[in-house]
């Protein structure tokens, strides 16, 4: 996967912050869209999937795999 990892949960946050500060979201209280971007997360680490509109923000994305357990 391309996309940024993070060691905790508040750092995806951060990054998340960051990138809704960035583009001015949300609007209002009541605006559908309250984050630029979501993060989720794997076995160890969140994670914030790639996409080119985060790349001025959270910089070159790396790649990583993740564990999905079924």
């Amino acid at each position: 996967m391309l996309g940024y990892k993070y060691n905790t949960e508040q750092e995806a946050i951060t990054a998340q912050k960051s990138c809704n500060a960035y583009y001015g979201i949300p609007k209002s209280e009541t605006d559908v869209t309250q984050n630029w971007c979501d993060y989720s997360y794997s076995e160890n680490f969140c994670y914030i999937i790639y996409d080119e509109s985060l790349q001025p923000i959270l910089g070159e994305p790396i790649e990583f795999e993740i564990i999905i357990n079924e």
